[in-house]
């Protein structure tokens, strides 16, 4: 039996300790000890893209924001699924994630961040949503574990009502937005609903075949028309749903390029 080997490691904004680790073929990324990402739990990072840019097939320009690259499998796909004209800007608060995927794990997706149509952006990626109004027909976050952060506390902010207002505010306005998590949240997709989405909550499988580990989806956007099909449709509770949409509204934006 192979050894598993940690090849790099860096500490988080938190002071909490990150480690790349390698199996034989297989790569680990892990927070104080505790598994953050696998190289072959991979099926929901590429569903993220496949859900998130769905409606962006027939697009000639589309712009896309990923938040957070981990092990790049959100972004080869998004790539694969874009046209030759797109420009994806994808967002990394981890500058050592960053030169880990350029070292180690770029072979598991055909290096995507050598890409022409990648800019890549270091920093915290709420002050690059806030930054961007109207820009983005897609943004997809998959920053630490979801809502219920892991690695760095000051990743809530992201997934609270005024990081969501951001990215709404940051999208067209046929965009979608997509949110991975690792956990269900009731809280988080009402919350959603109240920023004034549409919303669809989709279950899949952590890896191609799971019967037993599942991460969650969100997809939301102002327009029902483009979310994709299939998934649940959070709902406010009755007593709650006069608060439904209590959004800035949104203001004439420039007519994206397409």
């Amino acid at each position: 039996m192979k050894a598993t080997i940690k090849i790099a490691e860096a500490r988080t904004p938190d002071g909490s300790q990150m480690a790349l680790y390698q199996h034989d073929i297989d790569f680990i990324i892990r927070v104080n000890g505790e598994d953050l990402m696998h190289s072959r739990q991979n099926e929901s990072e590429l569903a993220l893209a496949r859900l998130g840019c769905r409606h962006l097939a027939e697009s000639k320009e589309p712009r896309v924001l990923i938040g957070g690259l981990g092990m790049g499998y959100t972004l080869r796909q998004a790539l694969d699924m874009l046209g030759p004209n797109a420009r994806v800007v994808v967002g990394e608060l981890m500058g050592a994630v960053v030169e880990w995927n350029r070292e180690f794990l770029g072979a598991l997706n055909s290096q995507p961040l050598e890409d022409s149509r990648v800019d890549l952006k270091t920093g915290d990626i709420v002050g690059l949503i806030s930054r961007s109004k109207g820009q983005f027909d897609a943004i997809l976050l998959d920053v630490d574990n979801g809502p219920a952060a892991m690695v760095d506390a000051g990743n809530r902010r992201l997934y609270g009502y005024e990081g969501m207002e951001a990215c709404r505010r940051a999208l067209v306005e046929k965009g979608c937005l997509a949110v991975w998590s690792a956990k269900p949240d009731k809280k988080f997709e009402q919350m959603l609903v109240r920023c004034g989405f549409h919303v669809r909550r989709f279950t899949v499988p952590a890896y191609k075949g799971s019967k037993s580990q599942f991460r969650y989806i969100w997809v939301a956007s102002e327009d029902k028309k483009m979310l994709p099909p299939g998934g649940g449709e959070p709902r406010l509770p009755k007593k709650n749903t006069r608060d439904m949409d209590h959004r800035v509204p949104r203001k004439k934006l420039a007519k994206p390029r397409r």
